[in-house]
């Protein structure tokens, strides 16, 4: 009996060979949504089912943007922004969820996470530009406005409420790396095991390894300073990346360089690193710390790392070279 496994996948692969489907097909497609692009390339056997697959993976992301894009009036997302500091709003299971563990983030991460960060993006033109330097009482109403402990979230209701009027939440550090992960989940549904699935090319997906490596998706972490160099290489396989990085949106005013990485405690962007590559099992998992990491630095981020995630870290300083975190 114990045999029997292994002949029925002898017979499955003389099967797939006698019928010409003995050589995988390479198979790739992108589509915006969410004010990103997304890309799928993966491998399979049927290029009408793997067509059907990646279909089914953009039309997923298409309804998480009515979801959870900031940018439509229509989406729930807007609905919370619009409403939660006049009274409680009831929100879907999934958006109830994934702010938990937005909320979740931010305790972990002191602060450096923070969905509320909409209104210093906005002040600072990070919002739909590539940004300006504001006046401090500009910064000081903004931060007025900031802070997750502001959001109250009611399991038994599943409802949101702002404790004060202006709370805005922004998607912008949580959204792709959640789409990733849905895209990633209805291919598997789909049958696909060896796809590369990205957002923006900043949040990253590998499953399974494609058939010339096994050590999985080769993917290049870029040297801030020049993107023509790479820095390193990592292959992922079931386990994401995440980049964030100064060099992607900034400005520079009176002599300085200011970045669209915000510290929610200060009000500022944050200083001292250049770019911060995250692997984790998860791509939300690998977006959300990628930018605490960048926020609060090397050192924080080699304490407060889970035994599970990888760090690349690039600072701001030429005599220190990037590397990972031990």
């Amino acid at each position: 009996m114990g045999a029997r496994p292994n002949v029925i996948v002898l017979f499955l692969l003389a099967a797939s060979a006698a019928f010409g489907q003995h050589e995988l097909i390479r198979l790739e497609k992108s589509a915006d949504a969410m004010g990103s692009t997304y890309s799928i390339a993966l491998y399979g056997y049927d290029r009408v089912k793997m067509e059907a697959a990646a279909d089914a993976a953009f039309d997923e992301v298409r309804a998480l943007d009515d979801l959870l894009s900031n940018y439509k009036p229509a989406s729930e997302w807007s609905e919370v922004n619009r409403n939660a500091a006049e009274r409680p709003v009831k929100v879907s299971p999934e958006l109830f969820r994934l702010l938990s563990a937005c909320l979740e983030y931010s305790r972990e991460s002191e602060g450096a996470f923070d969905i509320t960060v909409g209104p210093l993006m906005k002040v600072w033109g990070f919002y739909k530009g590539t940004g300006h330097l504001p006046h401090k009482p500009e910064i000081a109403a903004a931060m007025a406005k900031v802070g997750y402990r502001h959001v109250h979230l009611d399991p038994a209701t599943q409802t949101v409420k702002f404790d004060r009027p202006g709370v805005e939440l922004d998607p912008g550090g949580i959204g792709k790396g959640y789409a990733v992960d849905r895209m990633v989940e209805v291919l598997k549904r789909n049958g696909v095991t060896i796809a590369l699935v990205a957002g923006s090319g900043s949040s990253i997906y590998g499953m399974g390894a494609p058939p010339d490596e096994p050590r999985g998706w080769p993917v290049k972490i870029k040297d801030p300073w020049d993107n023509r160099k790479t820095q390193a290489e990592v292959f992922l396989k079931d386990t994401s990346m995440s980049t964030s990085g100064s060099y992607e949106k900034f400005f520079r005013a009176e002599g300085k360089i200011y970045a669209h990485i915000m510290d929610p405690r200060t009000g500022y962007p944050a200083q001292g690193s250049v770019s911060v590559s995250v692997i984790a099992p998860r791509t939300v998992d690998s977006e959300a710390w990628a930018k605490p990491y960048f926020v609060n630095g090397r050192q924080w981020a080699a304490k407060h790392r889970p035994k599970d995630v990888r760090v690349f870290f690039c600072e701001d300083r030429m005599d220190k070279p990037c590397a990972w975190l031990q």
